[in-house]
């Protein structure tokens, strides 16, 4: 059997293209292909569950339009299908007066990127959230959480009831494309399609060098590493607390997160990871290690950030320095606050020269799409990105 479409990818952006295609183009035949035996197995279970704004990201961009769609979409879906979700607000936090500059410039963009904001002085910040303390922040109401898990398995079952076909535990090791279809094979067996999507995640460069597409990146892991806070502690914030994002650095920093089964997380933090898909701590897989340091991009990335990556792996080996990053808005924490919890691995695509590539980075051939990097929000803006891909599929 040849389908009409196979998508290759269990996370959620996959599930969502799927359901997209099938919306899209109703009766065709298609299959979704993931090896691990269960969906949302990686990022899209290993996040921090957050629907995000649109706060962050350059003005215009394709990220931040697809944010912003994406955050209105998952409140929506979630509504429809009794997916239990929370609008709690985030908590942009200055402890000092160069964050608070920044957080003047962060208040502009929110502007430009037509996301609603209120700036609040410290006054008022002691009465929103009585633990946290800072010179001034600014509210985000419309940043919510969620388990993206759950949003996965729903849509998941609405391909399967437009006709779709989900296998799982089905690795694929192989790509050959010819003018007329595409197959895709691995030890269960081979399957083929008129048309291919790929939404690797973690394995997007390898699954595009099977394709033969020639990339000049490579897939660096960052481990986040989370804790919790005991559950008499929960409650300790009502809303998500950030710092204010340092512009020269590539993440968001350790945050507090209520989460929506009740939890409160503090994290994560970015540690290189030597194993793409290892959550324990000390995981190594000695292809995924040989591969980053074999790649010059990533000598060029740790040279350029040689003492953040020393601060983040000193925080990753001792509590206290993770401790401290957190006290500098919230300073009752304590050590024993600090509960261990489970990791997520972060799929950073970093170009042969170093550069850390921020927005979506996608490949075509013709009768494949390739997305080699779906940075985060990508949990939040699934949807989105689904329908921006098969539009690209469809205007060619």
């Amino acid at each position: 059997m040849t389908y009409d479409f196979c998508v290759l990818g269990g996370g959620i952006v996959g599930v969502a293209t799927a359901h997209r295609l099938l919306r899209t183009r109703p009766g065709a035949s298609l299959v979704l292909v993931d090896k691990e035996p269960r969906l949302g197995a990686h990022q899209t279970g290993h996040n921090s569950g957050v629907i995000h704004s649109g706060i962050y990201y350059p003005p215009g961009s394709l990220k931040a339009r697809l944010c912003r769609a994406g955050a209105r979409w998952t409140k929506e879906f979630a509504a429809a299908n009794d997916i239990p979700f929370r609008e709690c607000g985030k908590l942009l936090v200055a402890t000092d007066p160069v964050e608070d500059e920044r957080l003047r410039a962060l208040y502009r963009r929110s502007i430009d990127n037509d996301v609603r904001v209120d700036a609040v002085d410290a006054a008022e910040l002691k009465r929103r959230e009585p633990h946290v303390r800072g010179v001034s922040a600014l509210f985000v109401p419309d940043t919510g959480i969620i388990d993206y898990t759950r949003v996965t398995a729903a849509l998941a079952a609405q391909v399967e009831a437009m006709g779709g076909e989900i296998r799982l535990g089905t690795p694929v090791e192989a790509i050959s494309e010819t003018d007329a279809a595409v197959t895709v094979s691995g030890p269960a067996g081979s399957i083929t399609a008129r048309t291919l999507v790929v939404c690797g995640g973690l394995q997007a460069d390898r699954l595009a060098r099977a394709a033969g597409i020639r990339t000049d990146f490579r897939i660096v892991p960052f481990r986040g590493e989370y804790y919790r806070l005991p559950a008499d502690r929960a409650e300790l914030v009502s809303t998500l607390i950030y710092p204010v994002p340092d512009p020269a650095l590539p993440f968001l920093g350790v945050h507090l997160s209520p989460t929506i089964d009740g939890e409160l997380t503090v994290g994560p933090n970015a540690v290189l990871g030597l194993a793409r898909e290892g959550y324990p701590k000390g995981s190594v897989n000695r292809r995924d290690a040989l591969e980053v340091f074999g790649f010059p991009g990533f000598h060029r990335v740790a040279r350029e950030h040689v003492r953040t990556g020393a601060r983040e792996l000193r925080n990753s080996l001792f509590k206290r320095g993770y401790l401290a990053e957190c006290r500098k808005y919230c300073p009752e924490l304590t050590r024993a606050d600090l509960l261990p919890h489970r990791a997520g691995i972060r799929a950073q695509a970093v170009l042969r020269d170093g550069t850390l590539v921020h927005d979506f980075l996608i490949e075509r051939t013709p009768r494949s799409i390739h997305v080699l990097n779906a940075p985060s929000p990508a949990a939040t803006s699934a949807m989105p990105i689904a329908k921006y891909l098969v539009e690209q599929l469809f205007a060619a």
